[in-house]
């Protein structure tokens, strides 16, 4: 196949006259600002890897905002993915990592509507390059699909005086819109809309495309919004704070380190020392700068773009295995575990009912809470439940959070993804639908799919169910409207 494609682009090259005026899906390369990149092509979809979007945030670049590349006419190929941003868990992970990675319907010619995914991971794992997140099969639909990386950890995040000019950490949410102005100013060669951008992403993801839609540098970025599983009420760290765990990693770092020079071994440890003590010590921060409200309160005060959404969350996001994480949970409830019993008197055990309360108070209550303030601006509203399992694994699920990404992604057999059903790809089959077309339209209604209502009325979201795919009241509205109150407290 790669000699095939490189015989492709160097007739191209020969003809470039010709090539120039052929509609861009009839080639498997693209003429972006920093160069030509040669793609590979399986089926019916042309892929481009591991593209960088920003200079590698090495060196006397680390800790600082992403640096443009310089443009150029050289050609490359694009065949594999770069390395995924630096994190413990990946051997291959690397700090020269600020790439991402396009698909595209070969042979479609545009302006096709985008959409870009954000990773989740908790702002210090994942990675774009995830196999479960390969964009092929929403490509297909005629959409051009881009995955980001962006930095991590400590190096996306510290907060720290002597490390950048404005003392800003969040570095990781620059890469987001650096990465965001690149396929602005590049998508059209992949046969792309630059004006019809939808983003989506879950957990860390909808949480920084939420932050995106309240900060001023992005606006003009993007039209639609997905939110999957976003925190909605999660309190961002003041810079105070931020700074004080910075001061934690330089400690555990070692004062007479050169922090620009120190290796990624030692980075990591560090990084690792302060992570087992406070599990959020990395983690976009109030600067003042790109970021100066929490969620809840920049939407409550209708500071958020006011475009297109998509917002829900899963119906067990989260499993607990020991009794100290029971205890924890359950102790956070200012109803007590009689009261919680009969706000969920189906609860299985203790595990299941401290569960059941944090799915509801991280993520279900904030989703609706959030839902509820954007429709109050006038913006298309759909709200959704995914309470799906698998049909294989109904008798031992596992933990619900990000769930959805494999039906939305209709990947199978890759790490992190199982084999469907038949009933498990009918409903991949509509849920993805349901995202194609909101990214074509603003509206994720179309033939043949059960009609999803705005959450303008009364509530209202879309129940995607074992046993059926329906819009209607939120069943759980009562025990959300209890959770809602103790919040306020």
């Amino acid at each position: 196949m790669r000699p095939l494609l490189a015989l492709i682009a160097i007739f191209a090259l020969l003809c470039i006259g010709s090539a120039a005026a052929q509609p861009v899906g009839q080639f498997p390369f693209a003429l972006t600002r920093e160069g030509q990149a040669l793609g590979a092509v399986e089926g019916d979809v042309a892929s481009f890897k591991g593209l960088a979007y920003a200079a590698p945030p090495t060196g006397s670049l680390r800790w600082r905002p992403p640096q443009g590349l310089p443009e150029s006419s050289e050609m490359s190929t694009a065949y594999d993915y770069g390395a995924p941003c630096l994190q413990p868990s990946l051997p291959a992970a690397r700090e020269d990592c600020l790439t991402l990675n396009v698909f595209r319907p070969f042979g479609v010619d545009g302006p096709l509507p985008v959409m870009v995914f954000i990773h989740g991971g908790g702002f210090v794992t994942g990675t774009a390059n995830d196999p479960l997140l390969d964009g092929s099969r929403l490509a297909q639909a005629g959409l051009i699909i881009v995955t980001v990386n962006y930095r991590l950890g400590a190096l996306g995040w510290l907060t720290h005086p002597t490390l950048s000019e404005s003392g800003s950490g969040n570095f990781g949410l620059m890469d987001q819109i650096a990465a965001l102005r690149w396929v602005h100013d590049n998508i059209a060669a992949f046969g792309g809309d630059a004006n019809n951008v939808t983003l989506f992403g879950n957990g860390a993801g909808a949480t920084s495309i939420a932050l995106l839609m309240l900060c001023d540098q992005s606006r003009d970025l993007f039209q639609k919004a997905i939110l999957q599983s976003v925190p909605g009420r999660a309190r961002l760290p003041s810079s105070r704070e931020a700074e004080a765990a910075a001061k934690q990693f330089v400690a555990a770092l070692g004062q007479e380190a050169d922090l620009r020079a120190a290796g990624p071994t030692r980075l990591l440890a560090a990084e690792k020392r302060l992570l087992d003590k406070a599990a959020r010590s990395f983690a976009p921060a109030i600067d003042g700068n790109l970021l100066t409200e929490d969620i809840a309160v920049g939407f409550a005060a209708g500071h958020e773009s006011r475009i297109p959404l998509i917002i829900g969350s899963n119906d067990d996001e989260t499993s607990f295995d020991s009794e100290l994480e029971v205890k924890q949970a359950l102790s956070s409830s200012g109803e007590g575990i009689d009261g919680l019993r009969k706000i969920y008197p189906d609860a299985r055990s203790s595990s299941d009912l401290a569960a059941r309360f944090y799915t509801d108070k991280v993520f279900s209550e904030p989703v609706r809470m959030l839902a509820r303030l954007h429709v109050a601006t006038g913006a298309p509203t759909f709200r959704y439940r995914f309470a799906y399992v698998p049909e294989a694994r109904r008798g031992n699920p596992d933990e619900g959070h990000g769930r959805e990404l494999q039906f939305i992604f209709g990947v199978e057999g890759v790490p992190g993804a199982g084999i469907f059903s038949r009933r498990d790809r009918e409903v991949a089959s509509r849920m993805r639908a349901y995202w194609i077309n909101f990214a074509k339209s603003g509206d994720p209604n179309g033939p043949e799919l059960p009609r999803w209502d705005t959450a303008a009325d009364r509530d209202h979201l879309l129940l995607i169910g074992n046993d059926r795919i329906a819009s209607g009241d939120d069943p759980s509205s009562e025990r959300l409207d209890r959770l809602a109150i103790d919040s306020k407290k």
